[in-house]
């Protein structure tokens, strides 16, 4: 088993996905000047990354895999499509739900159009940050299934980073328990016994638009070049 550690099992809400990220900034602090890079998925979950990378002074990215849906059960992921089109299948979920080849490039032609869209919108403003050999750092604003994080888990192990960690503000124990296994370690902040939607732990939860995914990513690799600089 990789490390993991739930930090409480509170059913305390959040103030918001700016407050989350900055408590899980706090607990990942021995990650702080390591040239770490922090991944967030759109849409909340950059802006939770946002706080965590500015508290690691680490590079902040976001991460446009998509996970591909079993038959019947979008929620359930039975692999992975990354930003420049690799595919990744978990093929021992596939014999199980009788995913044929012809559903799998249907699928996987379906994420991929989604990629290309938010590629046309994101990577104008930021560039694509390599990963191999990196401290990468995958957060959301919260994990239910956990599919979508497993398919970004799956993603970033394919570019071969030095250490690969899931942050998460909040999901269920055995979400959690069974995302450790895809990562070299997780945190979780709050895991309460009780859980039914992400939203229901943060007081304020408001959805988040494409453009204010852009506004955060305009800022943020402004700031990093004016550090480089």
């Amino acid at each position: 088993m990789n490390t993991v550690r739930i930090v409480s099992r509170s059913s305390a809400p959040f103030s918001d996905r700016v407050e989350a990220g900055e408590l899980l900034g706090r607990e990942l602090q021995k990650f702080r000047g390591q040239s770490a890079v922090v991944l967030g998925i759109p849409r909340g979950g950059v802006i939770v990354a946002r706080e965590v990378a500015r508290a690691l002074q680490a590079e902040l990215d976001i991460m446009l895999s998509r996970k591909l849906g079993a038959p019947g059960n979008p929620e359930l992921a039975i692999g992975a499509i990354s930003e420049d089109g690799k595919l990744f299948l978990n093929t021992m979920l596939l014999s199980r739900v009788d995913a044929e080849s012809r559903y799998i490039q249907q699928e996987k032609a379906r994420q991929l159009a989604e990629i290309e869209r938010r590629t046309a919108l994101y990577r104008n403003i930021r560039p694509k940050v390599p990963l191999e050999g990196k401290l990468v750092i995958v957060t959301d604003d919260g994990v239910a299934t956990g599919a979508t994080m497993q398919a970004a888990l799956w993603t970033v192990r394919q570019e071969g980073p030095k250490k690969l960690i899931a942050a998460l503000p909040v999901g269920p124990e055995d979400t959690v328990m069974r995302l450790a296994n895809d990562a070299d370690e997780l945190i979780c902040l709050r895991s309460p016994p009780l859980f039914e939607a992400i939203g229901q732990f943060y007081k304020r939860f408001d959805q988040v638009g494409d453009e204010a995914v852009v506004e955060i990513l305009k800022e943020e690799y402004k700031m990093e070049g004016r550090k480089r600089t």
